[in-house]
């Protein structure tokens, strides 16, 4: 090893360690740790300026001007126009009939469309638009969605890493290598690897992973049909006021099954036969769906506070038969958990009229008393509501909450062949190096706001503050780790330790580092701070730099064995229902065999 660092490297290496620690404990938000750290760095080296004179204010805040971010940030506007436009939507219908005819075939089919839609299109809005589909596959196949989600949302991670555009993570690592003139990547230039090693862990998430999964109850996969408890509303003109109790259930049959009657504030009445209803009486019932509209016709009340207390008034002003119910479900991520709907203003946010709640747990078994729109909502309490098509698209782009089965499909537009084709484009144009992909992705997303696939604000809202910071403060300390010689100290004491081990072998304990440590903080720290010094092992090694790359891009995207490996991840752990374990089971194998495939397949093609 070469002589003790300077002060400049010492506080690289520190702040570099800090900023591991930092996403590994996730004390504070992603984004506020990143500018945490980018704050340090410049700082420190704004009062003790570095003698290279290359490190300071301007060169660390570039990240947010560096081609890699930007194509970063264009890529996520044109998949948010094939969301909004629904263009994937027909292959989502196809799948579900496919599911529907033969589930064992189904099944590699959606992780190869998967895999193949993720090494083009970032894969977040590829598993939102799957997520739907697959718990109502589950339902009505009498399967555990457990089986199913995670093994699609890895492929979707196993198809992102075949292009230079699959992930975020590519993109960086690929640019980083460029701007240390260490290698050019094209866009398929390592897409072979990645598709035989793939193949082999598609394989496994078809055939072992589902084995290896336990059955979980998850949020979202109550038996159906759901039994709601909801409130009947009496007013002036409806048929039951003024009749006795025992009238009002002769009018259902006696099949309505009435808790309670509410009347006035916190006011009880015993369901005594000769009771008289009186307007603003409200009858506490539980039901399913459609047997609590039926009694909305018989007794002539309304599911809704007609009266607009709690701001559960009807928004949507469309005639009866343009409306349709929907069930939608509280996440972790959604605005509703642990909020309320009239806190959150839900019905003047969406125009959707709340009907009536099921909570999560057997039976729905939590305390349902009092107005629908002032109970707390927790994670898989499923809200029945009512409205137009639109609106229920308008709920999805305000990721409020998850549609849950199939009443209401991903939007649909004329638009939807515009949007496919920009994106079509995009890749063509890159792949046939007529412009590089940074500006083909920019001159997509004018396409898309000039074709009105795509509005200004859906750009805006496609843009991930977390990621954005990350990033920049990625790129920032992989400029301090370059720049101060950190990057060759570390490599120094990494080939100290298996100097005495044959290439291939250093290349494979770097890859399984990465592996490692994008398990447990941000892929793309992983892989920007890891690519710098991957340079630096093979420069020190005199061999071509390429496989050491790759062997962080690959580690960089192995992010299957912890739940916050990667962000779609956390989307499945709320959706299936999964534990941290969950994860470890399912996902160390995949590393493992990801790990060993391009451990062996990489120094082959490199000849190392």
């Amino acid at each position: 090893m070469s002589a003790l660092p300077d002060l400049y490297t010492i506080f690289v290496l520190l702040l570099t360690c800090f900023a591991l620690y930092l996403f590994m404990r996730e004390k504070l938000p992603l984004e506020a740790s990143g500018l945490a750290i980018l704050i340090v760095l410049v700082v420190g080296f704004q009062l003790f300026p570095h003698p290279g004179g290359r490190l300071g204010t301007q060169a660390f805040l570039s990240g947010f001007g560096h081609e890699a971010l930007i194509t970063i940030c264009a890529l996520m506007m044109i998949g948010k126009g094939m969301e909004t436009t629904g263009a994937l939507q027909p292959l989502a219908q196809a799948l579900a009939k496919a599911w529907a005819a033969n589930p064992i075939m189904a099944a590699i089919l959606t992780l190869l469309i998967g895999a193949v839609l993720s090494a083009f299109v970032n894969n977040t809005p590829i598993v939102i638009m799957l997520l739907p589909m697959l718990m109502g596959v589950a339902v009505r196949n009498k399967l555990s969605p457990s089986s199913i989600l995670m093994p699609v949302g890895f492929a979707t991670l196993l198809g992102g890493m075949a292009t230079t555009i699959g992930t975020s993570t590519n993109l960086l690592i690929v640019s980083i290598a460029a701007d240390l003139d260490a290698a050019q990547f094209e866009m398929f230039d390592f897409t072979l690897p990645a598709a035989i090693v793939g193949g082999i862990g598609m394989l496994y998430l078809w055939l072992v992973a589902p084995r290896l999964l336990p059955e979980r109850q998850a949020p979202i996969s109550d038996t159906m049909p759901r039994v709601f408890a909801a409130t009947f509303h009496i007013h002036d003109d409806s048929t039951v006021c003024g009749k006795t109790f025992a009238q009002c259930l002769a009018l259902t049959n006696n099949a309505l099954r009435v808790d309670r009657i509410e009347r006035g504030k916190g006011l009880l009445v015993a369901k005594l036969p000769s009771v008289i209803l009186q307007a603003g009486d409200r009858l506490a019932v539980r039901d399913t769906p459609e047997r609590l509209k039926e009694f909305e016709k018989q007794i002539g009340a309304t599911l809704h506070d007609e009266s607009g207390t709690s701001g559960m008034t009807n928004l949507s002003g469309a005639a009866p038969e343009q409306e349709q119910l929907a069930e939608i479900v509280v996440t972790r991520s959604s605005m509703l958990h642990d909020s309320s709907l009239a806190a959150t203003r839900f019905a003047q946010r969406t125009g959707l009229l709340p009907l009536a709640l099921h909570r999560a747990g057997a039976g729905g078994g939590k305390d349902t008393t009092g107005h629908i729109g002032l109970i707390p909502l927790g994670a898989g309490d499923v809200v029945l509501v009512q409205g137009t098509q639109q609106q229920l698209d308008q709920l999805k782009r305000l990721k409020m909450a998850l549609v849950l089965d199939g009443t209401t499909n991903l939007p649909r537009t004329h638009r939807s062949s515009w949007a496919l084709s920009i994106m079509a484009l995009v890749v063509l144009v890159a792949a046939l190096d007529i412009m590089p992909i940074s500006v083909s992705a920019l001159v997509g997303v004018g396409l898309m706001l000039a074709t009105r696939c795509l509005t200004w604000k859906d750009a805006g809202d496609a843009l991930s503050a977390p990621v954005i910071i990350i990033i920049v403060t990625s790129l920032a300390l992989g400029l301090a780790l370059t720049e101060t010689g950190a990057a060759r100290y570390i490599a120094q004491g990494f080939l100290a330790t298996v100097e005495f081990l044959p290439t291939p072998v250093i290349l494979s304990g770097l890859m399984l580092v990465v592996a490692v440590l994008t398990n447990i903080v941000s892929n793309n720290a992983a892989g920007v701070i890891g690519t710098p010094i991957a340079i630096q092992v093979a420069t020190e090694l005199g061999v071509s730099p390429e496989p050491f790359i790759l062997a962080v891009l690959f580690g960089a995207n192995m992010s299957y064995a912890t739940p916050f490996g990667y962000q779609t991840n956390l989307l499945l752990l709320t959706a299936g229902g999964y534990k941290f374990t969950d994860f470890m089971r399912a996902g160390i194998p995949l590393v493992l065999i990801t790990w060993l495939g391009f451990s062996i397949l990489l120094p082959l093609l490199y000849e190392l």
